[in-house]
Formats: structure tokens, sequence, C-alpha cells
């Protein structure tokens, strides 16, 4: 049983340091949602096809 407890500890001390030595890299509040929000920029749009001639079938 205290071999678990220890391997918490263990486990634990070793999360904290990565942690702390990551600084600034690892947000850990949580979900953000709202004007706060961080996403991804979208794509742009396809170019809309506007040629008046049908494509002429392969040969």
């Amino acid at each position: 049983m205290w071999k678990i407890a220890v391997g918490f500890v263990v486990f634990a001390a070793i999360a904290l340091y990565f942690i702390s030595v990551a600084g600034d890299k690892v947000d850990m509040s949580g979900e953000k949602h709202g004007a706060d929000a961080v996403h991804a920029p979208t794509p742009a749009p396809a170019p809309a096809l506007t040629s008046t001639t049908t494509p002429q079938p392969a040969k």
C-alpha cells in the first residue's frame, strides 16, 4: 500500500516539475468561450466557376 502512495507522490512531483518548466506554454485556465476564444483562421472560399462555356468531355 505504501508503494502506491510513494508512486503517486513521485508522479505528482514529476508532473508539477514539467508544468513549472513549461511556463507560459501551458494554459491551465480551461475551455475558452465567446470573444476570448482563440480559433484558427477560416480558409478562404474556393473561387466560383463563372465560365459561360461548358467543359468538353475528354476524348
